[in-house]
């Protein structure tokens, strides 16, 4: 049986303090309490969307009863796992990363989902050093993409400022804010997440002026990733072995028959946002989308070190926040 709710997003505050919060909760729950599963309605977490509309983790066997629950943004998800009323959840790297750091590193990062897809786009200029006296805007301060923007222009020799102030303007704004302000003129771009990156280009005739694989080793850096804490590793490892192997299931599925998956991400997409994406900007966003299992951990601690650059961040440290031990568990079952 499967139940699905949606949260609103809410702000995160006091993660280290939740961290003892998390081991209460998960300890006061019986053996039949159900399994809860996060993920946000964005195609970067296109498994999510198909799993869950065809009932491909709640089918699984081993899982047991599952609860899917639906999120809005990083921050919030991450304070329901760690506050212990959600067990694993897809979500970006960057909360991901923060939530280890911040929250007595009981977070832990057990699969990777997709590579890649993050672009800038702009509407006017050709050249990095075009963009001083510029306006720009990214998702969230401190996000991903946030993050990846700020450290971009650092090496550009361009300077941002948290208040807003430095060579270039960074605005924080929601993506459909974004491309509301891009439509009109507010700002000469953005780097955002697909199918944001997408709908510039096609709605608002922008162009790509950075491509953010190209900025990595190998062309692959993590964009979603599935996490839980050590807490339900130690006490629901077999549950979430099992659930593994559907997202496993699902990830080969979308690498064997990509045209196939993506039109069923985007029709999962549509019954939960009411937009279904039209069939140019879905192939354009998925044609930057790497489905994988490899979160990439060199390139964690690397956008780590970024952050910690930019001052987002007093400790890079990420030893202990990938164990695959899990994923490894699911292989051998699928193997079998």
């Amino acid at each position: 049986m499967r139940v699905f709710r949606t949260l609103l997003p809410v702000v995160v505050a006091g993660l280290a303090v939740l961290g003892a919060g998390c081991k209460r909760e998960s300890a006061a729950r019986g053996p039949d309490a159900p399994l809860r599963l996060g993920f946000f309605p964005n195609i970067t977490h296109a498994q999510a969307l198909v799993g869950n509309a065809e009932g491909t983790f709640a089918s699984q066997p081993g899982v047991g009863r599952l609860e899917v629950m639906q999120f809005n943004a990083g921050p919030a998800a991450m304070e329901a796992l760690v506050a212990g009323s959600l067990d694993v959840s897809y979500v970006g790297s960057g909360p991901a990363i923060n939530t280890f750091l911040k929250a007595g590193r009981e977070l832990r990062v057990i699969a990777g989902a997709v590579n890649n897809g993050a672009v800038l786009v702009v509407r006017t200029v050709k050249t990095p050093a075009e963009l001083k006296g510029k306006k720009l805007a990214s998702p969230q301060l401190g996000n991903t993409q946030d993050i990846a923007l700020r450290y971009w222009l650092k090496q550009q020799g361009l300077t941002t400022r948290l208040d807003g102030t430095g060579d270039v303007q960074i605005f924080p704004l929601s993506n459909p804010d974004i491309l509301g302000q891009f439509l009109r003129g507010g700002i000469e771009g953005a780097w955002v997440p697909e199918p944001w990156g997408a709908r510039l280009v096609a709605e608002g005739k922008g162009r790509i002026l950075v491509n953010e694989k190209d900025l990595w080793p190998g062309g692959r850096f993590p964009t979603t990733v599935l996490v839980t804490t050590r807490q339900v590793m130690e006490t629901q490892r077999p549950r979430v072995v099992a659930l593994l192997r559907a997202h496993l299931r699902l990830t080969e599925r979308w690498q064997e028959d990509p045209a196939g998956f993506t039109t069923a991400a985007n029709a999962a997409f549509g019954r939960l946002t009411s937009k279904p994406l039209p069939a140019g900007i879905l192939q354009q966003a998925f044609s930057r989308l790497e489905p994988s299992l490899d979160p990439v951990p060199r390139a964690l601690a690397t956008a780590a070190e970024h952050a910690k650059t930019l001052g987002f961040i007093t400790d890079a440290n990420i030893d202990g926040l990938v164990d695959l031990s899990l994923l490894d568990e699911a292989r051998a079952g699928v193997a079998k």
